[in-house]
Parts: C-alpha cells; structure tokens; sequence
C-alpha cells in the first residue's frame, strides 16, 4: 500500500498505519519510509482493497485514531520501473474492467524521468474500454517511485481519502 501524510510526520505516520493495521487484522504488518517527503509504503499480509475496507472501518468507528495517515491507496504490483513491465502488470490485471464499464488512468510520478504521457498512452492503448476522465468505474493507478511502481486497478471507492471521509462524516 502506498499512504501519504504531512511533511514530516512520517515517523508518526508509520507508527499509526502499523498500529492501524494490526487492529484491522494484520498480524505482522510493516511500514517504510520511501525516502521522499510526506510518502510511505505499509505491507500487509491482508489483501490490500480489503486492507482498505478494514481500515475505513476503523475510521468510521473510531475517527480521532487517524491523525498523522491521510490517503491509503491499495497497490496490487510491484514492477520495475519500464514501460514493458508496466504493460505486462495491466495486461494482467484489465480483466478487472468488464465490457461496458469506463476507466480512467492516475500516473503519480517522482523521481523518473518518463513521461506522465508516455505511461498514460501506453497502458491505455491495451484497455479496450472507454475512458471517462469524470466519472469512472475503475482507476488503473501508476505509482512511481524511481525504480519501482506500484500498480492496481480500483474502484474509487478502494482508495482511503482520510480528511475527505472524516469531512463528510461531520456533515451527517
């Protein structure tokens, strides 16, 4: 899992994700810093969408525990970071997209030099579905992080957004 916090809480941050991880069920859970500010990756022996679910229970439950943990995004792969291991990672994972259905692509990058365009262009051109950049069933996420990126295809609703669910929570 990929997560973000503030500039300088990641050391608060890690030792939140592993505690909020544990209470979600993950009996030995671990977090790294990735060496860029305000970013950190968590593994967890929990799949990681069910990951996600879990830890939005707790967040529903018990808000005031997130306090330094703002985003949550599931990664399914691990790649190099090159454009054939990346079409070789969504080649097997757009099955998740059924006929009908609508998907957009979601490149963070930093520290690579390929192009946000390049990647963009490349996985598309192996989805046969249609692109809807407002309103998609599915998000092919790129996480890249020099070398390596991370993949999944998700639902937006897979991805945990902290300050935005704590936000309409309040509106209830």
């Amino acid at each position: 899992m990929l997560l973000s916090t503030s500039r300088g809480n990641e050391g608060n941050a890690r030792s939140e994700i592993w505690y909020l991880l544990k209470e979600a069920g993950d009996e030995d859970p671990r977090a790294d810093l990735t060496g860029i500010s305000g970013l950190l990756t968590a593994k967890t022996g929990l799949e990681p969408k069910e990951a996600v679910r879990r830890l939005r229970g707790i967040l529903v439950e018990r808000p005031w525990e997130f306090r330094y943990v703002l985003k949550v995004k599931p990664i399914e792969l691990v790649v190099r970071t090159d454009l054939e291991e990346m079409i070789k990672a969504v080649d097997g994972l757009k099955g998740s997209i059924a006929e009908g259905e609508k998907f957009k692509i979601s490149v963070e990058k930093r520290r690579s030099s390929l192009e946000s365009r390049q990647i963009i262009d490349a996985l598309a051109s192996r989805i046969n579905r249609k692109v809807d950049l407002e309103d998609p069933d599915w998000i092919v996420l790129v996480e890249v992080i020099g070398e390596v990126t991370g993949l999944s295809i998700l639902r937006p609703e897979d991805i945990l957004s902290v300050e935005k669910e704590k936000r309409e929570m309040y509106k209830r």
